[in-house]
């Protein structure tokens, strides 16, 4: 099928020959946003450093374990997800030499460099967290328009193809700046703009929550089973693995890794306490990476949503579409936790990090690659499992289990014979259902995304032209 571009388009589009602002439906948006009775340049309502859309310098990084002197640190790809408490830090140094490119509530983050126009609305919680040089920053000025609606705009199907039509380079793509402060931005007048930004505000708040609940969750969990002191445990602070003598070793593995003295410290301090082997509680429910198959892949809304190891920890996972196959193995049950257990363990990797799969995520299909860890005991509830298996601890036992030459693998026989301490029933449900609160939030904070999206579009569509 052939598209018609007429002359005048070329000069609109900066005399590019690449097919790109031609086919993305970028010209279409802008042409209908023209069209509107009120529209505002981008550039006109923001403000801050450099006007207020702006990235970095490329700049050499330092990261650091320590909280006292290293601040969170964004990633394009980073500040996509869910659960903040693993994205890496930052020093405290040289973020103070650049502290512009601190993060602000209600900024837009845009990524600038690799894949274009993924976005993300900085929340309260995210007050003091750096972002790099590949991830755009859209500062709304507060006296022209809402920041929340200034965002659902950009994420829009008006906003999202011009942003990304105007990415340059062969291989690497980019956007700078200037390619969007000319974006036209519609006007609606108060009422319903502030509608879109409480909206967006109240999911923000939601997400906030949902962070602060699963980091209370796992407090919780290792103050009720006596070991508080493992709650803010600090791996590379303990004494390395080096020059160490395991004894009563078996045929299982040979593998130094599967031996090392914190791993071990942590096993032993985790079944000092009343415990059950993971084994043991998944003996009726799940224990096992999931079954491979044929991906054929489909139009959104057709089959199955698929989510890969790395999009399992958005926000929200990226529009890719499976035929669903005959096995229903790519589904996953209720409150099963999902882990990384496939690939290589690099220090900021994703190898070991695992999330619960509850209310909307159940409708998703997940990779093979996952395994999956589902309670057999009604006694021990997916969500209580997961406020262990979410933290740092935890992390750094899955990588001690692993297996394999290329690729890395979880090894089964120690997983098994992982401890998991074991609370009072009482602090059992408190510590699940705050886990389950918190996903509840998260489910809802998607709901109000949606909501605020579908007003502005509603709007943009039934406007006269």
């Amino acid at each position: 099928m052939t598209t018609p571009v007429r002359s005048d388009w070329f000069g609109d589009q900066g005399f590019r020959l690449d097919a790109t602002p031609y086919l993305s439906g970028a010209l279409e948006a802008r042409k209908r946003l023209d069209a509107l009775p009120n529209t505002m340049r981008l550039d006109r309502v923001t403000s801050g450093h450099d006007g207020g859309i702006f990235n970095g310098p490329k700049f050499s990084r330092i990261y650091l374990d320590n909280p006292e002197h290293s601040v969170p640190f964004l990633g394009s790809t980073d500040m996509l997800e869910a659960d903040l408490s693993f994205v890496p830090r930052l020093s405290k140094v040289i973020a103070e030499r650049l502290n512009y490119l601190e993060a602000s509530p209600g900024m837009s983050l845009i990524s600038c460099s690799g894949t274009i126009g993924r976005m993300a609305y900085v929340r309260s919680d995210m007050a003091g967290f750096w972002t790099s040089q590949h991830v755009m920053k859209v500062q709304p000025d507060s006296t022209m328009i809402p920041s929340g609606y200034l965002y659902t705009f950009l994420r829009s199907r008006f906003g999202i193809p011009m942003i990304v039509s105007s990415a340059y380079g062969a291989i690497i793509q980019h956007i700078e700046p200037h390619h969007i402060a000319d974006l036209p931005v519609p006007r609606f007048g108060g009422a319903l703009e502030q509608r879109v930004h409480e909206l967006v505000e109240e999911s923000a708040r939601l997400r906030a929550s949902f962070q602060a609940r699963l980091a209370a969750s796992t407090q919780d969990f290792f103050e009720s089973v006596g070991l508080a002191n493992l709650a803010e445990y600090r791996w590379h602070e303990q004494e390395r693995d080096l020059g160490f003598v395991v004894d009563e070793l078996s045929p299982v593995s040979l593998r130094a890794i599967n031996h090392g003295k914190r791993a071990s410290a942590l096993k032993a301090q985790l079944a000092s306490v009343p415990h059950r082997t993971l084994g043991e509680i998944c003996a009726g429910g799940v224990l096992s990476r999931g079954e491979r198959f044929t991906r054929i892949e489909t139009g959104p809304g057709e089959g199955l949503r698929f989510v890969g190891q790395r999009q399992a920890f958005w926000i929200r996972p990226e529009d890719r579409w499976i035929k669903a196959p005959p096995s229903a193995s790519l589904l996953v049950g209720d409150e099963t936790i999902v882990a990384t257990a496939r690939g290589l363990p690099s220090e900021n990797g994703l190898f070991g990090r695992t999330i619960l799969v509850t209310g909307a995520w159940t409708e998703y299909a997940y990779t093979e690659d996952f395994l999956r860890i589902g309670s057999g005991d009604p006694g021990v509830s997916g969500a209580y499992l997961y406020a262990l298996l979410r933290s740092p601890l935890a992390f750094r036992l899955f990588r001690s289990m692993l297996s394999g030459a290329g690729p890395q693998n979880v090894h089964p026989s120690f997983l098994a014979g992982l401890p998991i301490p074991i609370a009072s029933r009482d602090d059992h449900d408190r510590i699940a259902e705050t886990v389950r609160e918190a996903y509840r939030e998260r489910d809802r904070a998607d709901e109000l995304e949606d909501e605020a999206l579908e007003l502005l579009t509603r709007a943009v569509e039934g406007a006269e032209v």
